[in-house]
């Protein structure tokens, strides 16, 4: 068991290191062979990755799902706004799923310390 967790967790820190490669790439501009594929895997993963961890109280199947789908409708949403309004970037793009993905980030720790500290309370009673 030990190992699974040690290799899932190996797992995890590889896709947040493309991640953040690919964002990396994406907003300097950098010309590699790799480009498409960590720009795609930022954009796929990083909102995913940011509605799973606020529903992770859920059934693990049922929040895989939901992240997936809020990925693939997250960035539709993002392109079809960009082609409205003619502000097509892709820098612009991965700048706003980073943002997006932080901002959920920041919601899911404020909600976790929310209910650490109400449990610590009703434990202190």
């Amino acid at each position: 068991m030990l190992k699974h967790r040690r290799a899932l967790k190996a797992f995890t820190w590889l896709l947040a290191l493309a991640c953040i490669a690919g964002a990396v790439i994406a907003l300097f501009d950098i010309e590699t062979p790799l480009r498409p594929l960590l720009i795609s895997l930022f954009l796929l993963v990083v909102p995913g990755a940011a509605v799973v961890g606020l529903l992770r109280d859920r059934d693990p199947l049922a929040a895989l799902s939901v992240g997936a789908a809020a990925s693939l409708v997250m960035n539709v949403l993002l392109a079809q706004a960009m082609l409205l309004f003619h502000a097509w970037s892709p820098r612009a793009g991965v700048a706003t799923v980073a943002v997006l993905g932080g901002f959920m980030y920041v919601l899911r720790v404020l909600y976790r310390g929310k209910n650490m500290q109400t449990e610590q309370g009703a434990r202190a009673r």
